[in-house]
């Protein structure tokens, strides 16, 4: 009955961080009809629930000093106030309309597994799974704890928290979660969702380490929802959380299954190799859902796949681009041109490698700011882009430069002291700019590049064009693909440009190709 109804209206999506939810006209009227209903009542009754907690959540720790408060909750505080938010945190989710929770296996007690991991991780709607745990113990973002009532609630579970953006933060959460999993039985169980973020379920994205670094027993535990409409899910792109919460509250009733598979006792190899751990929990746990185990995982913000250490954007910012300069009505040789305009003002260093939406504006001749600022938006957070970043990955995949050219260029642009080779810093720049997003991970290219004792132009350029897998990474991401594919236009060995609809481009003006490298 699950397999039926689990995906009425799955679509194909290019990676896991999509997901749209789909209605007939029959089913938009049917969810506003009930949604108009349905969504104020749920909220409203929800809301009260979570006020009746927020206090509740509080004074369990009232009182207490940092350092009672650095140790487990015990006596009078668990047994008094433990079982009434466990009842108040079900009552949010029923009257949410999630009415059952259907539970199958046996969840393994402390001593057992100190550590439940759980997949695949679906939407904000996936705390569910405390319940059927008895609130275990969670790791979360510190920025949380400012957020009315779930400040509280972390508060109350003694969550491990943890700053993203700050280093010594993440140092201090590890030791602190190590600590905790080994402490034989002192500290409550814990759940973590190893993907670290959300996705339609359609794959198991790669696990981080973080649940597997102790080497201690952990419990995979299986998140289905069995229902004819795929509502909870929010993810990278598609449906937003508030759509999601809209449609979910709109069915009369959402299902959940929550499996618990055995106990898996990690080997003395899995214990020294924390990703090897969580690679096999994840291979595991993808058989028991039927689906596939994959390497994308979300990095910066950006969905990536991996390979030999460089992250590989799933939704390339440089096709992007040139899909934007093609809506922008530049022609092939245009384009070609704006390359020039890049390459000049990066050699020459006079104006510095950043420039602004405006000044994109001119250098890549638009007609529109909103253009540049859409493609500034692609490399960066801010409204400026590093411009040997934008020009060395849209040259990879215009066609205009071979890739021994551009690497030549790359190579000269990232050589900063002109030493005629790279620190593994300056590798790790030059690498995120052909590739167009940020590379954290290159110690394995960099020690395959500089066997010979440097990293030079000639042994990088060995490496990536003759080991397998960085070989794959070049004609898979460093390449222009054929016409007729999903670049606006290619450039043909006859140094003429054609687009994707068979126009020749019969204009005198130089090519790129002919004019900078070859």
């Amino acid at each position: 009955m699950e397999e039926r109804v689990r995906h009425s209206a799955t679509q194909d999506y290019s990676h896991p961080f999509i997901h749209e939810v789909k209605l007939t006209r029959a089913q938009r009227i049917r969810g506003i009809i009930l949604g108009s209903i349905l969504f104020p009542l749920r909220i409203t009754l929800a809301a009260i629930f979570f006020l009746i907690m927020w206090p509740l959540a509080r004074l369990r720790l009232a009182g207490l000093s940092e350092e009672d408060r650095s140790r487990p909750v015990t006596g009078w505080r668990h047994w008094l106030f433990h079982p009434i938010i466990w009842l108040l945190s079900r009552a949010v989710f029923f009257s949410l309309g999630f009415l059952w929770v259907k539970v199958k296996g046996r969840r393994a007690d402390l001593k057992e597994a100190p550590m439940l991991v759980v997949a695949p991780h679906s939407g904000f709607l996936d705390m569910l799974v405390l319940c059927p745990t008895q609130l275990a113990t969670v790791l979360s973002r510190s920025e949380n704890t400012s957020l009315p009532v779930i400040g509280a609630l972390l508060e109350f579970n003694q969550s491990v928290l943890v700053s993203r953006k700050d280093p010594e933060s993440r140092k201090k959460a590890v030791t602190q979660l190590i600590e905790r999993l080994t402490s034989n039985g002192y500290w409550p169980q814990m759940l973590m969702f190893p993907e670290g973020t959300t996705t339609n379920g359609h794959a198991l994205i790669k696990f981080k380490p973080g649940a597997f670094l102790a080497g201690v027993p952990v419990q995979p535990v299986l998140l289905r929802y069995p229902n004819k409409l795929d509502t909870v899910r929010w993810t990278y792109k598609g449906t937003t959380w508030v759509e999601a919460l809209w449609h979910t509250t709109s069915q009369f009733y959402t299902n959940m299954t929550v499996e618990f598979l055995p106990v898996y006792k990690p080997s003395q190899e899995e214990k020294n190799d924390p990703n090897l751990y969580a690679d096999n929990v994840q291979k595991l746990m993808a058989k028991a859902l039927g689906l596939p185990a994959t390497d994308y995982v979300m990095e910066g913000g950006v969905p990536v796949s991996k390979m030999g250490g460089l992250s590989l954007p799933l939704e390339s910012p440089a096709r992007k681009t040139l899909s934007l300069l093609h809506k922008n009505s530049l022609e092939a040789y245009e384009v070609g041109a704006a390359l020039d305009r890049l390459i000049d003002r990066c050699q020459s260093g006079a104006q510095g490698s950043k420039a602004s939406a405006e000044e994109l504006v001119s250098i890549l001749g638009l007609t529109d700011r909103e253009t540049a600022a859409s493609v500034c938006s692609l490399y960066s957070k801010d409204e400026a882009v590093d411009l040997r970043q934008l020009y060395l990955s849209v040259a990879a995949l215009s066609g205009f430069v071979s890739f021994k050219s551009l690497l030549h260029t790359a190579f000269n642009l990232f050589d900063r002291e002109g030493r005629g080779s790279l620190g593994a810093e300056e590798l790790s720049d030059l690498m995120g700019a052909l590739l167009g997003v940020p590379q954290h991970s290159t110690a394995e290219l960099y020690k395959e590049a500089s066997k010979q004792g440097q990293l030079t132009e000639e042994n990088l350029l060995r490496v990536l064009t003759t080991h397998p897998t960085y070989q794959r990474v070049v004609n898979e991401y460093l390449q222009p693909e054929e016409a007729g594919s999903h670049l606006p236009f290619t450039s043909l060995a006859n140094g003429k440009a054609v687009n994707n609809n068979g126009n020749m481009d019969n204009s005198n003006r130089p090519l790129h190709y002919n004019k900078k490298f070859e």
